[in-house]
């Protein structure tokens, strides 16, 4: 059999402790060069990221009067798989010792997986699954050895799984049974000078124990135990931890400290321990009645933890090189362009204005939520045409397809078909660069999130608009008097993941007469988590309704880390109108149509928006999917919370063939939930509204709004004068 190919590392990449920092804070920035050697590090300042030739280009400052720096680069590794780490077994007398667990699969592991591995010097018990079935392995100085059921677990149901082995007599058995009850599958095996581990060593569980760790389970695990006595059969296999409490030595109770890392002990010797990789928590476990649905209420139903082969928290690299961002540094987006002998990346942040200060009137909250919920978001698209326009337009040249050591996104699946619920940003993220195509876009230049939302930056460069730089992780940690300094805040193309924290912040800014620009489509939509006790991680829980690349079990519909109900902030009675005046409708391809002006368009309370614009139609044109009015579409509804007053200036028609009107919408195939046709409901809205105290927002309803900045080789056009007029009435104290 061939060795395993090596998995893909880029030349040289790294990461940051955060997006964002003030003047005075300081970067720590951690770096990968794949083949050691010198690197080089400067720091740019992003002005565009479109390396389409028909657009803006790739476009950057050097400031490497500010940095410029060599220094010895070294590979860092990263190292996949969640499971759980104790580094303290149960120490007990030389006897009979059995290790089990409940395991749950969804899919057969491709390679033999660990479900409890103790590890004692050089001796070595391991509960694993495999193309054999269950097998136990002990392993000493002199021997070992190996049995298997030959028989795998059936997928999708419980069972109790255990190994157990006596050195007095050199017996071992190892078994597998329904957790509801049927017939057990075991094998048993006589091995002289048999030895057993006793203690004092380390537990490793969904994972074989070694450094670095191997052997990862993707499956679900509850109750994993270490029993004293020696058994060949298992009559209850549903026994709980407190029944097995006579000959427990250990045993971890997964249904305690859920919100947490740590997992608890419940045996006499509180041989705690802690997560690696963060698996998920708070999803059903063997004993789930049905009766609650959120764990906080019933937390001995979720006492399983789902670990995956592909998780990926913290890399934990060290700093390479640290910048202190310099006092006078303006506010704006910048990048620390690496490079080494074989290749060269960007890590791209944010430098915000001095704490309680604004440097202008406008701010643009960057989308660093959602830039994380989809990053490394591995689409299957990476083929030679989309390859050939890449090297062709000098564009980023990697791809997540092609890298899967940086792990995957909260739109990717694990390998069991679960759903991936938390992104980190402490990895290095593809996406997440000037001039990374996330579409070969017949009419435009397939940029989305970063990338596309420097359309934006760059517009406000062309038109000699000052603006600062603020990011969602800033608004969720610093509320609303974060942007209290602003006359107007500006979101990016497609502001979709928000915590109940940025969301209270916007609500307080606008009512309070602040101004907003709503320039995307899809915004304000899913409900996502995050805690100080897991700093740069965000949770998503997918749960009913909305497009979906994946839906949550049932039962698994709240975060662990904050207890919130996830999913659709529409289905936590906060619809994307209530704020924004409209919300998500119609979705398609990357393509676009244009808008026609509505007779509120002409209201004279309302025309000094469209001043120079002629005729009733615009924005058939632009750099993403060719309208300004494409991809994602959001409209205004009453029902749902648009404001009484709301003025609809505007509404694309003709939507192109591949569009289809969101599920959330569709009580059934012909019946809609606002009682409008099915059809009717693909549309972007233009909506303008005040607030009681004195603010405003202007919403276009549209992803590819910002592409549309562009035309015929310049910011001009009737989305740019629009635009301008907007944001210039919006800017005016």
């Amino acid at each position: 059999m061939p060795p395993p190919k090596p998995i893909a590392e880029l030349p040289i990449t790294g990461y940051l402790d955060r997006f964002s920092h003030r003047p005075g804070e300081t970067f720590q920035v951690r770096v990968s060069v794949r083949d050691g050697g010198q690197a080089r590090a400067r720091l740019v300042r992003v002005i565009s990221g479109d390396p389409n030739p028909a657009g803006p280009g790739l476009r950057f400052e050097d400031l490497a009067h500010r940095l410029d720096l060599t220094f010895a680069g070294r590979r860092q590794p990263i190292r996949l798989g969640s499971h759980a780490v104790v580094p303290r077994a149960p120490r007990r007398e030389a006897g009979p010792c059995t290790w089990t667990a409940l395991v749950w699969l969804a899919a057969a592991p491709q390679a033999e997986a660990t479900v409890i591995c103790e590890t004692d010097g050089d001796t070595v018990a391991r509960l694993a699954i495999g193309r054999d079935g269950v097998t136990g392995i002990v392993t000493g100085a002199q021997n070992a050895v190996a049995v298997a059921t030959g028989k795998a677990p059936a997928l999708r149901r419980w069972h109790r799984l255990w190994l157990s082995a006596d050195p007095g007599t050199g017996r071992v058995a190892v078994g597998c049974v329904p957790f509801e009850g049927g017939a057990a599958s075991v094998a048993t095996a006589v091995v002289q000078g048999l030895r057993v581990p006793s203690g004092g060593g380390r537990i490793a569980i969904a994972a074989d124990g070694a450094s670095p760790a191997g052997g990862h389970l993707t499956g679900k695990i509850e109750d994993p135990a270490l029993l004293a006595g020696y058994r060949d059969a298992w009559a209850h296999p549903d026994a709980t931890l407190a029944t097995l409490a006579p000959e427990l030595l250990a045993g971890w109770d997964f249904s305690r400290d859920i919100p947490t890392q740590r997992i608890v002990d419940v045996g006499p010797q509180a041989c705690d321990g802690h997560l690696v990789n963060i698996p998920a928590r708070a999803v059903v476990g063997a004993r789930w009645s049905g009766a609650e649905m959120c764990w906080r209420h019933a937390p001995a139903d979720y006492a399983a933890i789902h670990f995956h082969a592909d998780d990926l928290g913290d890399c934990g690299w060290q700093t390479d090189f640290t910048f202190e961002v310099p006092a006078d540094l303006p506010s704006g987006a910048y990048a620390f362009h690496l490079t080494c002998a074989a290749g060269e990346d960007w890590l791209p942040f944010y430098v915000l204005p001095p704490r309680g200060q604004a440097r202008a009137s406008v701010v643009f909250l960057a989308s660093t939520f959602t830039y994380q919920a989809y990053a490394n978001h591995a689409r299957g698209n990476a083929d030679a045409a989309y390859k050939a326009r890449v090297a062709a337009w000098g564009a980023y040249p990697h791809n997540p397809d092609d890298y899967p050591i940086y792990g995957r996104s909260t739109y990717n699946k694990h390998p069991d078909g679960s759903g991936i619920a938390f992104s980190s940003r402490l990895r290095p993220i593809l996406t997440m660069r000037p001039g990374f195509l996330t579409f070969n876009d017949a009419r435009g230049s397939g940029l989305r999130h970063y990338p596309a939302d420097t359309h934006l930056l760059a517009w406000l460069e062309a038109k000699d608009i000052a603006f600062d730089i603020v990011t969602d992780e800033d608004l969720h940690e610093e509320g609303a008097d974060l942007l209290k300094p602003y006359r107007v805040v500006l979101t990016g193309s497609h502001p979709e993941y928000h915590t109940p924290q940025t969301l209270d912040a916007l609500t307080a800014y606008t009512r309070d007469g602040g101004r907003m620009m709503y320039l995307g489509g899809n915004g304000f939509y899913w409900r996502i988590a995050v805690t100080q006790t897991l700093p740069g991680v965000m949770e998503l829980r997918r749960a009913e309704g909305g497009i979906r690349a994946w839906a949550a079990e049932p039962g698994e519909y709240y975060h662990q880390t904050d207890g919130g109900y996830g999913g659709l902030w529409r289905r936590n009675r906060r619809p994307p109108q209530m704020l924004a005046g409209v919300g998500f409708s119609g979705q398609g391809l990357f393509e676009g149509t244009h808008y026609r002006l509505l007779p509120a368009a002409r209201d004279p309370k309302h025309a000094w928006i469209f001043e120079g614009v002629e005729g009733e139609t615009f924005g058939d044109y632009g750099l993403s999917g060719g309208g300004a009015a494409g991809f994602e579409l959001d409209r205004a509804d009453f029902t749902l919370g648009t404001p009484e007053g709301a003025a609809i200036l505007a509404r694309s028609e003709d939507p192109p063939s591949s569009f289809v009107t969101v599920p959330e919408e569709l009580l059934s195939h012909i019946a809609t939930v606002s009682g409008e046709k099915v059809d009717e409901l693909k549309r972007a809205e233009i909506v303008l509204f005040g607030t009681p105290g004195g603010g405003a927002v202007f919403a276009t309803g549209s992803i590819t709004w910002c592409g549309s900045l562009w035309k015929d080789g310049a910011f001009d056009g009737p989305v740019s004068r629009i635009m301008e007029n907007v944001l210039r009435r919006f800017a005016v104290a």
